[in-house]
């Protein structure tokens, strides 16, 4: 399945009080390897940016003034979605604000579109309850290189995302990246291709395979024998 990452900037918070979708960005993915083949918008929202979002995305009203609007890249954009699973860093904010743009259009909300939607966020916090999940910590806590990142920009969170979510699917170390139009572009760095390399297996010896355990019974004491993995081995 083709897996897109997105990410959209807005002028506000709430899409029920009529804040707009100003960038989407996304990112193509196939068989874990990003294609190049991305789609980005600027978009006129048609009413003026909070300074509160501005200052995250860099956006003016100025700059916006002259970009298509929503309906103008609707179909596009539908179209490079179609049957995709679409992966999102709070996913719930996101599609709150497609569903709303495209009711304004008329047209089915957005989980008609695409085959499937992850939610990172989620994902994240059952990894690491308690802990901060923001798009910039995953980044830290998995060395996902974000230090470009000094404004929020749609197409490039969408591209550090895709980093995030193979680290936390763990099937792979790193992306190898096609982005040859523009070189300039965070996503141009062409990561090294792990596929030619064999890892050795490496057998526990007899004092690590005790003291694993003595970690294991204690977690059962803890727990008052509840420890499931334990009982089906009984």
């Amino acid at each position: 399945m083709r897996q897109i990452f997105l990410d959209t900037e807005t002028t506000g918070l709430n899409p029920e009080s009529g804040d707009r979708i100003v960038e989407i960005g996304c990112v193509e993915m196939v068989s874990r390897r990003l294609s190049g083949n991305d789609k980005h918008f600027y978009l006129n929202p048609e009413r003026k940016g909070s300074e509160e979002a501005i200052k995250i995305h860099g956006l003016t009203d100025e700059f916006l003034a002259d970009k298509p609007k929503f309906g103008e890249v609707a179909a596009e954009l539908l179209d490079f979605l179609q049957g995709a699973e679409v992966i999102i860093h709070n996913a719930a904010f996101d599609v709150g604000f497609l569903n709303a743009e495209l009711k304004r259009l008329g047209r089915q909300p957005f989980h008609t579109v695409a085959a499937k939607v992850t939610d990172t966020l989620l994902m994240a916090r059952e990894m690491f309850p308690g802990k901060a999940n923001s798009l910039d910590a995953l980044c830290k806590r998995l060395e996902v290189d974000n230090a470009h990142r000094t404004l929020h920009g749609a197409l490039l969170d969408a591209g550090l995302l895709a980093e995030v979510y193979i680290r936390l699917t763990r099937g792979q170390d790193s992306l190898v990246i096609h982005h040859e139009e523009d070189p300039a572009s965070p996503l141009a760095d062409l990561a090294q291709d792990l596929s030619g390399f064999e890892l050795p297996v490496i057998d526990a010896t007899e004092e690590e395979l005790a003291a694993h355990e003595a970690v294991l019974a204690d977690l059962d004491k803890a727990c008052g024998g509840k420890t499931i993995w334990r009982n089906a081995m009984a």
